[in-house]
């Protein structure tokens, strides 16, 4: 049956050093690069067919380094559908088509968008608007930071996309590997799983972990918890 992989990026930059990030493009930390590999690891024997990505560097740099040890051997293509790259990147041979595994981008699955919050330190940003209202911005379902997305607004683009880009895929019986964030990919669980608003929110998703589904006659099944 077709396998649904869900993978938050490894530890980035700025994960490291506590600053909120949100749609800044850092990339991985050392450490970072070191989970990407662990998961690699636990999916290496899995059959990948399709990749998804968020648009930014902490994610595909995540896909990237969990294709190049995997067993498969297939090269990960990044497809992109507009412009110069789309013009001028396309490929003429069949047989390495065949030994290629497509690559989506899509922003649907970036990161929350964290507004005025993005590059503060963390605990700085306690001290100075207090525990309590952090708290409310970082994990309230319908509460935003100022001028950024609060998970509902999150969860508004990414669960369309899963609907029309990804679902599709596992119907034609593929298997789907999705390198993203905490928030798009709780915002997706909560399809998966049928969580609650207030489930979503304590859903803790660590990084480089991956979240493995079977999907079957229309609905998904958690596989046993990897490590």
């Amino acid at each position: 049956m077709p396998t649904l992989i869900l993978l938050r990026h490894g530890e980035s930059m700025w994960n490291k050093n506590n600053l909120f990030t949100g749609w800044v493009d850092v990339p991985l930390s050392e450490k970072g690069i070191q989970e990407s590999l662990k998961a690699a690891e636990i999916i290496k024997a899995l059959p990948i067919d399709v990749i998804f990505s968020s648009t930014l560097n902490r994610g595909i740099m995540t896909a990237m380094l969990v294709m190049a040890h995997h067993k498969q051997g297939k090269t990960p293509v990044i497809i992109h559908e507009r412009g110069k790259l789309h013009d001028w990147g396309a490929i003429h041979s069949e047989k390495a088509k065949e030994n290629m595994v497509p690559v989506f981008l899509s922003d649907d699955l970036n990161e929350r968008m964290y507004g005025d919050l993005q590059g503060l330190n963390k605990e700085e940003t306690r001290q100075q608007f207090g525990a309590d209202q952090v708290q409310i911005w970082r994990r309230s379902y319908s509460v935003s930071p100022p001028h950024g997305e609060s998970l509902e607004m999150t969860a508004k683009r990414a669960i369309p996309y899963f609907q029309k880009k990804i679902l599709p895929q596992l119907k034609e019986g593929k298997n789907v590997f999705v390198a993203a964030h905490g928030n798009s990919l709780r915002s997706i669980m909560k399809l998966l799983d049928n969580l609650s608003d207030d489930e979503v929110v304590h859903l803790e998703l660590a990084t480089g972990k991956p979240i493995i589904y079977d999907y079957k006659n229309g609905s998904f099944t958690k596989q046993s918890t990897h490590s």
